[in-house]
């Protein structure tokens, strides 16, 4: 073939020999979350995940699967030259969503888009996924790396999950069986996971003139280092309860929307969450952000998580049983349910 017409597409501004190199780096990662479920390693067309033994588990199995991505946070990662813990917030995240509706994690599928492909960066992030799949049990069995000049800016990128997982029909937890008096039980966040951070960017990059370098003594490091904090996976703590007999009749995952737009997704029309303000530790990065920008409080817990990454509503007579189950792990009674409408209440 020509030269001229072997180099065409890579002219055009696609680069096949880089993505052939990616698929070399990422392949022995991938392959380390794999169990004998997966039937197919990378390179295929599609990803192959055997379900014969795990529907022997189920009497009435339903998959679940969601989709998500970590927003702007990539901007940050980007500013760090670090892209390893976006791959675990990804994959940390769609377990989470598919935690609050009780369903155990199968498999993972990665979309990543480049303006121009950097194996490196794509070993980065494939990378964090794979630890992160490994840690939590998840097949990654598949995904697609594109290459898109003129879609995407020079040097940006995007990265994004779809995951599925199953749960027993009659297990599945809506919210339907909250009720009066129940308790509400938070998990801490590592930080803003992978919410709130275009106001995060604003507030910081902006409005207080920090880079990712900047130390700040109430961080108690970096602005990059406390903004890349790892989406943490609560998969571990909320099997462990209903595997003990604990009965969660909702749950809620603080993605974007924080407390004030999260919880009302999971409560009934005629009851309230009451949230007990101080009722657990307050990460700095928050009062620090709302410091800096003079934020509105109830904006605060819209926007953000408030150190809360997920919330449990269970009877409150389960509360010391669930305590000895998780022993001193950073969980904590932030509020309880109450009639009203459907809302949260801040008190």
């Amino acid at each position: 073939m020509p030269k001229n017409k072997k180099d065409l597409y890579s002219k055009s501004g696609v680069n096949i020999a880089a993505g052939n190199e990616v698929v070399k780096r990422i392949k022995k990662d991938v392959a380390s979350t794999h169990t004998s479920a997966v039937l197919k390693n990378i390179g295929s067309f599609g990803g192959l995940f055997e379900l014969t033994d795990i529907l022997k588990k189920y009497k009435n199995p339903v998959l679940v699967g969601s989709v998500d991505g970590v927003g702007t946070k990539l901007s940050v990662a980007k500013m760090m030259k670090k892209y390893d813990t976006v791959g675990q917030d990804i994959v940390n995240h769609c377990c989470d969503d598919l935690l609050a509706m009780g369903a155990r994690p199968l498999f993972f599928l990665d979309y990543v888009a480049h303006e121009k492909l950097d194996p490196k960066v794509m070993e980065a992030m494939v990378g964090g996924m794979a630890k992160a799949c490994r840690e939590s049990g998840v097949a990654l069995i598949g995904g697609e790396t594109a290459e898109m000049p003129g879609v995407y800016l020079k040097g940006e990128h995007d990265i994004a999950g779809s995951i599925t997982g199953i749960v027993e029909k009659g297990e599945i937890i809506t919210g339907e069986k909250i009720k009066e008096g129940d308790i509400i039980l938070g998990f801490s966040s590592s930080g803003l996971h992978t919410n709130g951070f275009s106001l995060a960017r604003k507030l910081l990059f902006e409005k207080a003139k920090h880079t990712v370098k900047t130390k700040v003594k109430e961080l108690g490091g970096t602005v990059g280092e406390a903004l890349l904090k790892v989406h943490v996976n609560y998969c571990n703590q909320v099997f462990s309860l209903l595997e003990n007999g604990i009965e969660i009749r909702g749950i809620a995952h603080l993605t974007g929307g924080g407390f004030i737009e999260n919880i009302p997704r999971v409560l009934p029309k005629n009851l309230d969450a009451q949230i007990e303000k101080g009722s657990w530790p307050m990460l700095p990065i928050f009062p620090y952000m709302q410091k800096i920008g003079k934020v509105p409080e109830q904006d605060m817990y819209r926007f953000f998580n408030m150190s809360i990454g997920l919330v449990i509503m269970v009877k409150g007579e389960d509360k010391e049983k669930i305590e000895k189950i998780l022993k001193n792990q950073k969980v904590f009674l932030i509020g309880k349910i109450i009639k009203g409408s459907g809302k949260v209440i801040l008190k």
